[in-house]
């Protein structure tokens, strides 16, 4: 079934497909946006004075 699918076409029809390139690359970016966000709002409740 996979036996004639080969991983370096792969790689450069991904690197030629605009659509491919630019969905990974917002999702990526979402990603890493949730990241720093996450490590912000931890960062600022560890570092918080007591009322």
């Amino acid at each position: 079934m996979f036996t004639d699918y080969n991983f370096e076409s792969m790689f450069r029809d991904f690197m030629q497909d605009p659509v491919l390139y630019m969905s990974f690359g917002i999702l990526g970016l979402t990603v890493g946006l949730m990241a720093f966000y996450t490590w912000y709002f931890i960062k600022n409740v560890v570092n918080s004075e007591p009322e």
